[in-house]
């Protein structure tokens, strides 16, 4: 007759649950961090005064915080650039929504 450690079934249910807990490296856990992405850089690129030249970025930007002027171009991600050289000009105006409101606007233009 066979011993009784192997008749038994909770010695055998027992020694399985032991052999899965073995591991060669201990368990590092897990983070609610480490996913941070590349920053976008955005931001005012050139300040009033400044000269530049025709196709340089002067603003980019998220939405229309600022506002294309004269000879300033908005592109496909609303960063707003010089279409011909000259120096940067930035004024406020009062510009009216689709609805009748009116808000402050910030302009930029190229003189």
């Amino acid at each position: 007759m066979a011993p009784r450690r192997w008749r038994d079934a909770r010695f055998f249910s027992q020694s399985l649950r032991s052999w899965e807990k073995m591991a060669h490296t201990k368990s590092g856990g897990s983070t609610k961090l480490g996913r941070e992405s590349a920053s976008q850089r955005l931001g005012v690129k050139l300040q009033d005064g400044m000269p530049v030249f025709a196709g340089q970025i002067i603003i980019r930007q998220r939405g229309s915080k600022y506002v294309e002027g004269a000879n300033v171009r908005r592109g496909g991600d609303d960063t707003l650039y010089a279409s011909v050289a000259g120096k940067v000009k930035f004024y406020e105006k009062m510009k009216t929504r689709f609805d009748g409101s009116r808000r402050k606007a910030t302009f930029v233009q190229v003189i």
